[in-house]
């Protein structure tokens, strides 16, 4: 089975190149559809529009997670750098018209996809010590979102979001991986030892996926590479990058 993971939108229509030219069976959205300073607002919303209506008619799967660019539009009572304030409505209308469409967390294989990443400290912040294991994360996520959205909102000191008590929409790298280092004995709450994650949000120069083996273990990857014109294919377990041609 081959599925692709395509980083942060921000109103870019580059997706439908990409999947034209991979052709794959599942197609993984890392989140953040608005909020571009090249992109006008107004495309924004349409190219949204069409990515929902390309999940609702293709026969393809396709997974549309949540990002903080989108999140901060939900009314949750806080708002983050580049919120489009004149759009507001308009943005937050067709968000909540297709809100069933949309999720915070999608697992396959031993893959685990969320916007930014999930925190060990986060999960028992949220869910408490055993209100949670690694069968159950992606659901309980999934559930957070539907009825308690404003758990995901920012939390910590950092003004970048670098703090292990950030949501699966705002961690950065540094404190995701502090976070899970943590583990216990009983591994079905290890989460680094059950899943490798997939994460956007923190835009990389180049999909170097090697140097982020080497330097993350090959237990967390960064898809946020719009902007150079690549991302992820996984095809029966085995993850490369792709580039646009």
């Amino acid at each position: 089975m081959k599925t692709i993971i395509i980083g942060d939108i921000h109103g870019r229509s580059i997706w439908k190149k990409i999947i034209q030219q991979e052709d794959p069976d599942r197609i993984v959205f890392l989140g953040d559809y608005f909020d571009s300073f090249d992109v006008p607002g107004i495309d924004q919303i349409h190219n949204f529009k069409e990515i929902i209506d390309f999940k609702k008619s293709s026969d393809k799967e396709v997974i549309l997670l949540v990002g903080n660019h989108d999140l901060h539009y939900m009314n949750i009572g806080e708002t983050y750098s580049g919120f489009q304030a004149g759009l507001k409505f308009d943005i937050s209308s067709v968000i909540f018209e297709n809100l069933t469409q949309l999720q915070m967390a999608f697992s396959f294989d031993r893959y685990l996809c969320t916007h930014a990443g999930v925190s060990h400290v986060w999960m028992e912040n949220t869910f408490g010590v055993y209100g949670w294991d690694c069968w159950n994360l992606v659901e309980k996520i999934n559930q957070m979102f539907v009825f308690r959205p404003k758990a995901f909102r920012f939390e910590g000191w950092d003004s970048y979001g670098n703090n292990v008590t950030q949501s699966p929409v705002w961690i950065r790298i540094p404190a995701l991986l502090a976070s899970n280092k943590k583990r216990r004995a009983d591994s079905n709450y290890w989460i680094k030892k059950n899943f490798v994650q997939i994460m956007g949000h923190t835009q990389v120069k180049d999909l170097n996926l090697g140097h982020m083996r080497k330097y993350m273990g090959g237990k967390y990857y960064m898809a946020d590479a719009l902007e150079i014109g690549k991302f992820l294919i996984d095809i029966d377990g085995k993850l490369s990058a792709g580039e646009i041609s």
